[in-house]
């Protein structure tokens, strides 16, 4: 039996890998399970092994869906090992939607593990599959678990946030519909609603004494206190009064709400730190660019990683998902076109919101938005912001790739 090639589809799930080994002819050779540790990933490399020996066989290529962390250790086993390192090799994280696509086209498979190891393992051996799979030094890869992680908490915050807001209109309407302040969640506002026990309290007290405590909790950093005053005490008479038991409800919820908002917080200044010590060891000049600083650099350089994987910029705006589809028939071409729907979101995210400070700070970047937005009849602060965001990823590519500073427009 003459075969090129053995593809391995590996199932992952948290305690077990299931293995499909098949041939390049489609026949099959074994499937297995194992459990997912490193007596497991031992059994896996030494059976892929022995089947390359003893069949000759040159090649070997290994798959897994990319199923939250579950596969992460075993994908960095099986890329040290030395005994696979004797073959060519090569080692792909697939898109699952991808995956279930092509499963899609056998009608008649059951939903268990071991049938979708086969699938995976039979995707490899059809091609047009993602690259290899990306893993370069594991710095990048540990700046990327600590971006992630503050990515997700500041979105725990958002929602955190607006469930405050949401509590704290049933017990003071009045706050959340006047502007009073310019930050609803700054320390004089938070104080307001978590010391007064009622809004009558509140509505009735002396307004000099209301002065002194924003005076107070506010730093002296108000202008004209008495004014803040009056205007919280206008707000807390026109506020509804809601039974006394909701009242009380909304408060005991707003404690809890505020206690975890404050957590957060902290939690998210502790991965500040933690990314900032990151970035001591990994070159970079991102952080040149004003309105860039730790937090966005670190997001783009641990989704991006090394550069040099990438031939262009064009690669990273695709890695990025910041490219628009075509959609043209014979003569006609539409001119409002979308964007695609894969890349790496948390890319995405990063940039954007990198581009989204560069608009404000740098007069490149503000000139370069004003043009995109003036230019489109429609959707133009969406249009503008992606095409100011496509705009830095020319200009991340190009200090990445030649270790240089950048040098605002107006300095040359």
């Amino acid at each position: 039996m003459n075969q090129d090639k053995l593809y391995v589809g590996i199932d992952v799930s948290s305690k077990n890998n299931v293995c499909y080994l098949m041939y390049s002819d489609g026949s099959k050779h074994s499937s297995f399970s194992v459990p997912n540790n490193r007596n497991g990933a031992k059994i896996i490399v030494d059976r892929v092994t022995s089947v390359l020996l003893l069949q000759d066989i040159p090649k070997v290529v290994i798959g897994m869906e990319a199923t939250s962390v579950y596969g992460d250790n075993l994908m960095r086993f099986l890329r040290e090992s030395g005994s696979l390192g004797r073959f060519e090799r090569s080692l792909h994280m697939l898109n699952p939607k991808q995956v279930k696509k092509f499963r899609d086209a056998y009608s008649d498979l059951p939903k268990n593990d071991y049938v979708d190891s086969f699938v995976i393992a039979d995707h490899l051996r059809f091609g047009r599959i993602n690259k290899e799979v990306y893993m370069d030094d594991y710095k990048y890869q540990a700046l990327k678990m600590y971006t992630r992680a503050r990515h997700q908490l500041v979105q725990e915050l958002t929602r955190e946030k607006q469930r405050l807001l949401n509590t704290v209109f049933i017990s003071f309407s009045g706050l959340t519909q006047e502007k009073i302040f310019s930050d609803k969640f700054g320390a004089t506002s938070m104080a307001l609603i978590e010391e007064f026990s009622s809004l009558d309290e509140l509505a009735y007290m002396n307004t000099d004494e209301l002065a002194d405590f924003i005076r107070k909790h506010g730093k002296n950093h108000f202008e004209n206190p008495e004014e803040i005053a009056e205007a919280v005490q206008r707000a807390a008479k026109n506020s509804y009064r809601p039974p006394q038991v909701i009242a009380d409800a909304a408060k005991q919820m707003i404690v809890i709400s505020m206690n975890t908002i404050r957590l957060l917080q902290k939690q998210i200044k502790e991965y500040d730190k933690a990314i900032e010590k990151m970035l001591e060891i990994i070159p970079q000049t991102l952080t040149s660019i004003k309105g860039i600083g730790n937090v966005y650099a670190a997001g783009i350089i641990a989704e991006i990683g090394d550069i040099n994987r990438f031939p262009s910029q064009a690669s990273v705006a695709k890695y990025a998902g910041l490219v628009w589809t075509q959609h043209q028939s014979s003569d006609f071409e539409a001119e409002d076109k979308r964007m695609i729907q894969g890349g790496n979101h948390h890319l995405k995210y990063y940039l954007c919101e990198a581009a989204n400070a560069l608009r404000r700070c740098d007069p490149e970047f503000k000139r370069f938005y004003s043009l995109k937005y003036k230019e489109a009849n429609k959707h133009n602060h969406k249009r503008a912001f992606a095409l100011t965001a496509r705009k830095l990823v020319r200009l991340v590519y190009t200090l990445l790739k030649t270790n240089r500073l950048y040098i605002p427009p107006e300095e040359y």
